[in-house]
């Protein structure tokens, strides 16, 4: 037997209704929170068929395999990656297709990496989630080596990002203004009420100490760099995570809050040399000074969950929008009033210039539109689930801090 798995009933249902409609199969992702004992399922997102690929499956008699759009599956999970907070992940893939064609994909599976999985429904799942909400203030300056004139922005961008990464994983976290045995239990001191903590919607307040000085056993040596310029990230950026309340431990509730940090920051300036490279904006090569807003957080809530995804809004784009990409990407309805902008003042914007700078202040509304099309960063390899009337296998893979690794 592999792992357990307990499932939202909701996400049951939503595999439940998804009709076929002529096609071979369905298939999409599934989305939740690992933990050491045992693996949570919140929810799950068919992925979107392409024009052409809808027209074609209509007409296929049998489901195949190979009629699976690997690519456009990875590009969907890429996406809906960067749409979830600390704490959640594609946890794997799924599809859905009819009872005789069940066969041919449980063959497959057998000669895949995935394993059976204990799949148990559970009532109420969506309202069991600790949050930890934090707003770190950033000031990165990235010096732009002559040395390094061969690089792009983007790359020079990641590599002074990946500096300022060590200083956030390296951190001292402090929880409720506390600092926390990371062994020890996250509500350890919490109220309880006929024996459940109090605390299944409670929210924990993180502050982020970096540490600028090294220790005094460290012996530190000045470097002098000549410089073509420079990169700036300067502003303010809010962030969450969430955690199961099921005995959750401090450093899976920290590991959460690092993850949403150092995405978060790392996903708009890629975002951003996305629709700089999309819409053919040639970076400065003279002295002058170059501004960009990078796109802002907002903060959707799951139907029916006190758990919230998130999105980001560049500043043309509309509220209406954003539902309609939320609705594509997670295949779940939302209403336009249920939206928070998490940052509107003071948040993060990003400069350069060569000598150039960037900061994260999203309260520019001419800035240019997000792209739906975004850099394929995320692999699946033949991890799939079949769901033949109830039978799903699920591939248990976490996504680490996709922007700084190669």
């Amino acid at each position: 037997m592999g792992r357990t798995y307990i499932v939202e009933e909701t996400v049951g249902q939503y595999l439940s209704n998804i009709n076929l409609q002529g096609k071979a199969f369905v298939s999409g992702l599934l989305i939740g929170q690992c933990s050491s004992q045992k693996d949570y399922i919140i929810l799950a997102t068919r992925t979107p068929p392409k024009e052409e690929q809808n027209e074609n499956l209509k007409h296929q008699q049998k489901a195949k395999l190979d009629n699976l759009d690997e690519e456009w599956a990875t590009e969907h999970a890429n996406q809906v990656s960067r749409m979830l907070p600390g704490g959640l992940l594609v946890l794997g893939v799924f599809i859905i297709t009819t009872l005789e064609m069940g066969n041919d994909f449980q063959n497959a599976l057998r000669r895949s990496s995935a394993k059976p999985a204990d799949w148990k429904y559970q009532n109420g799942l969506s309202t069991s989630w600790l949050s930890l909400e934090c707003i770190v203030h950033i000031n990165i300056h990235i010096p732009l080596s002559t040395t390094s004139v061969s690089y792009t922005l983007e790359k020079n961008t990641k590599n002074g990002l990946a500096h300022w990464a060590k200083q956030i994983e390296n951190g001292v976290y402090l929880i409720n203004g506390q600092v926390k045995d990371e062994d020890g239990d996250l509500l350890e001191g919490q109220k309880k009420s006929r024996g459940n903590v109090q605390a299944t919607s409670h929210s924990f307040d993180v502050r982020v100490l970096t540490q600028l000085l090294l220790n005094s056993d460290h012996r530190s040596t000045a470097t002098v760099q000549i410089c073509s310029g420079s990169v700036n990230l300067k502003g303010a950026v809010k962030c969450r995570a969430y955690i199961h309340s099921n005995k959750p431990k401090v450093k899976d509730a920290v590991q959460a809050m690092k993850r949403d940090i150092l995405n978060t920051v790392a996903d708009r300036c890629e975002m951003l040399f996305e629709d700089l490279l999309l819409n053919e904006i040639p970076e400065k090569k003279d002295s002058e000074k170059e501004f960009h807003i990078l796109p802002h957080r907002v903060f959707i809530p799951i139907p029916g969950s006190t758990v919230m995804l998130c999105d980001y809004k560049f500043g043309d784009e509309s509220a209406e929008e954003m539902r309609d990409h939320f609705i594509e990407m997670l295949d779940h309805m939302i209403q336009i009033e249920d939206l928070e902008i998490a940052e509107e003042i003071n948040t993060a914007c990003m400069s350069y210039s060569v000598n150039t700078e960037a900061s994260l202040d999203n309260t520019d509304d001419e800035q240019p539109k997000q792209p739906i099309k975004a850099t394929v960063i995320l692999k699946i390899q033949q991890n799939i689930g079949v769901i033949a009337a109830v039978a799903v296998a699920v591939l248990a893979a976490g996504i680490s801090f996709h922007y700084f690794s190669d």
